[in-house]
């Protein structure tokens, strides 16, 4: 009795989300959060060009 259903299931369809009515409160909260992402990649852009801060990772012994 060998099925002929092999490998993974397929997941099921999820329905579609309906759009979303924003009232002036929720659309004031979704452009700060916006901008507080923007800030935040922006900062990270920022330090990754300088490098490490001030040398505080892993220091060479003198020993050799």
């Amino acid at each position: 009795m060998s099925s002929k259903q092999g490998g993974k299931l397929k997941p099921l369809k999820q329905p579609k989300a309906d759009k979303k009515e924003y009232d002036e409160d929720d659309l004031a909260k979704l452009q700060k959060k916006k901008e507080e992402e923007k800030a935040l990649k922006e900062l990270k852009a920022k330090a990754a060009q300088k490098g490490s801060f001030g040398g505080a990772g892993l220091k060479k012994s003198g020993k050799k």
